[in-house]
């Protein structure tokens, strides 16, 4: 056995995670089959690398399954409650930046902000006779942000295919996803609200609480730490 170390199996993340620890004197290949999810770690002994979804990583941490693992912020944060209590946050690693944000439709010219967001979705109650449905895939996450902005007749609409275009579709009337340069919101006639993003989010290496450790697996750990957190 070894310590487990979790990347996310393919994709741009998946380079720039390898490009990551490469600058730092740890090396990964992915085995020759890109069916199998496999790989290996050069540079430290007593690494095992283990290739995953970047949405399995936060519970495979949270279970103590793996001991190190790659993941956005807001994969963390919207899998894991209480992730401080099953997680710890290494360190930010610079790429995979996102921003979770709510946006409306550009022609509700009267709703900028959550505040007004809220004006409007009472509103849409009174109209209607039905809450204002926001699509998202991060429920958690938008349920806590409206709560705290006191938002209260909405209804969240699960999407887990493209977001920016429920609203279109006409099966939502708002939404919540994560976004880089906020170009596909405006290609399907949606605005930001301009309060600023629920979270900002990028790629991070996290190490689990609760993964079993070895006295040896332990060493191995803490000299893997080591070298990721030294100035490249």
């Amino acid at each position: 056995m070894g310590v487990k170390l979790g990347v996310p199996s393919k994709g741009r993340l998946m380079e720039k995670t390898f490009d990551w620890f490469e600058k730092r004197g740890i090396r990964m290949v992915r085995t020759e089959s890109e069916r199998e999810y496999a790989g290996a770690v050069e540079g430290i002994d007593g690494i095992d690398l283990v290739l995953l979804s970047a949405g399995e990583i936060p519970r495979e941490l949270a279970a103590g399954r793996i001991h190190m693992g790659v993941t956005g912020t807001d994969l963390v944060h919207e899998k894991l409650p209480l992730w401080e209590q099953q997680v710890e946050e290494v360190v930010p690693m610079g790429f995979g930046h996102a921003d979770l944000v709510l946006a409306v439709p550009r022609f509700w010219r009267d709703v900028d902000t959550v505040d007004d967001l809220d004006a409007a979705a009472a509103a849409f109650r009174r109209v209607h006779g039905e809450r204002l449905r926001i699509a998202t895939k991060y429920h958690r996450l938008v349920r806590e942000y409206l709560t705290d902005g006191g938002v209260a007749d909405y209804a969240l609409i699960d999407s887990q295919g493209a977001t920016e275009g429920t609203v279109k579709n006409e099966t939502a009337e708002a939404i919540a996803d994560i976004t880089s340069t906020g170009e596909t919101l405006k290609a399907n006639h949606l605005k930001i609200l301009s309060d600023g993003p629920i979270l900002k989010s990028q790629a991070t290496l996290w190490r689990s609480r609760t993964a079993p450790c070895t006295p040896t697996e332990r060493a191995t750990l803490q000299q893997c730490l080591d070298q990721v957190l030294e100035p490249v």
